[in-house]
């Protein structure tokens, strides 16, 4: 029942993003090809993976800087600690969503080994998700002076865009599968 109240809400929703786009390019001459509008939805379910992995990871950063506040314990690298543990625990959350809503398995290609997927998409975070934010929350808070609340949501900004082309095309990535010919 809530699968099919979702199918039909995402029915309508991805209606209207086609609908505005289709809008969009009609004083050019153009329109939304098939492939064109199944990338697009594409990015917009990536989209909205992508924001409750936003809320996730951010609710995740507070609450670790919170009780490590409360605890009276490794302040110089509170930071650091909540970005890993926001990392971890959201990486796991966006890798369940988008697997089963984003980058579905295609069945005419190689079968996708979950556990193999997995470990690419947290190396596909690592980068944005580990390095990069820990030194952006480094410059934000340490030299720009930038409140330790706010740095989290600067480096969401910026990973979204990186993680949905390393997702696209390196961690959620089928090969064909190889067709050999009987002689």
């Amino acid at each position: 029942m809530i699968e099919k109240i979702g199918r039909t809400v995402w029915h309508i929703i991805s209606s209207i993003i086609i609908g505005c786009f289709n809008l969009i390019l009609r004083p050019f001459g153009k329109k939304l090809e098939k492939e064109q509008e199944r990338s697009l939805l594409q990015f917009f379910k990536f989209a909205f993976v992508g924001v409750s992995n936003t809320i996730v990871s951010y609710l995740l950063n507070i609450i670790t800087l919170l009780i490590l506040g409360k605890l009276g314990v490794l302040q110089d690298y509170d930071i650091y600690i909540a970005n890993t543990v926001a990392f971890f625990l959201s990486v796991l959350w966006s890798f369940f969503w988008n697997n089963r809503y984003v980058f579905k398995a295609d069945e005419n290609a190689e079968k996708r080994v979950w556990w193999k997927t997995l470990i690419r998409t947290y190396l596909a975070y690592a980068f944005t998700g580990l390095v990069l934010s820990n030194v952006v929350s480094h410059i934000c808070v340490k030299i720009l002076g930038i409140n330790k609340f706010i740095a989290p949501i600067i480096n969401l900004v910026i990973s979204v865009p990186i993680n949905f082309i390393l997702n696209k095309f390196w961690a959620y990535r089928q090969k064909d599968k190889i067709i050999t010919e009987e002689v």
